[in-house]
């Protein structure tokens, strides 16, 4: 869609041949559109997995962002963001690594946010994870991923949703600094099986991920 405004008709068409719809919808500008009550599955992942389990419609609130090109997200889409996660977090009682990108969930389908959106931002407010620039210690990456949340049964797609969320500059095949952020992120916030995942919307400070 090109703008918020068409993916909230396409969200709203009972016509359209593939059920989709998500949760809420925030345009560049800030405005916000709730679609689906938080207590109703919404059709906004898809084919996915995460922290052990599948279904992730059937455990997640979803919030899409309206970002037509490859640039940063806009202020006012990120404050109302921060503002909407701040809520959802309480009112579910979800930690901040259980707020996912739908490309962590299904990497060999879905891309969004990008690697524009910025994640370290969300994690300064407690609103979501990010690797302590300060670590130094590797691990097994299949593993850590695993632990962290994400489905492993191809690792090199694992690998590319972990760095276009963590790491999107990074290129070629996994490095120190790739076990390393994911050992971090794996013993500071396993994901088990999450008790909620904001998927699409949904960072350096690095304590307690609870």
């Amino acid at each position: 869609m090109q703008s918020a405004e068409a993916a909230l008709e396409r969200l709203c068409d009972p016509h359209f041949a593939a059920p989709v719809s998500a949760h809420y919808l925030i345009a560049e500008d800030g405005r916000l559109w709730q679609l689906v009550d938080e207590r109703a599955r919404a059709w906004h992942a898809g084919a996915g997995f995460w922290g052990g389990g599948g279904d992730v419609n059937s455990r997640s609130i979803g919030i899409e962002l309206a970002n037509p090109a490859p640039h940063p997200f806009a202020e006012p889409q990120m404050a109302r963001l921060e503002t909407l996660l701040a809520g959802i977090l309480v009112r579910w009682n979800i930690p901040p690594e259980g707020v996912i990108a739908h490309s962590d969930m299904a990497p060999g389908r879905k891309a969004d946010p990008g690697p524009k959106f910025d994640w370290r931002r969300l994690a300064r407010q407690g609103l979501s994870v990010w690797p302590d620039p300060q670590a130094d210690t590797e691990g097994d990456l299949a593993q850590d991923l695993a632990r962290i949340g994400y489905p492993t049964g191809d690792l090199a797609l694992a690998l590319r949703a972990f760095r276009l969320r963590f790491r999107p500059w990074a290129t070629g095949d996994e490095s120190a600094a790739d076990r390393i952020a994911a050992r971090d992120l794996a013993a500071r916030c396993p994901a088990g099986v999450a008790q909620g995942a904001l998927a699409g919307a949904s960072t350096a400070g690095a304590g307690p991920c609870s």
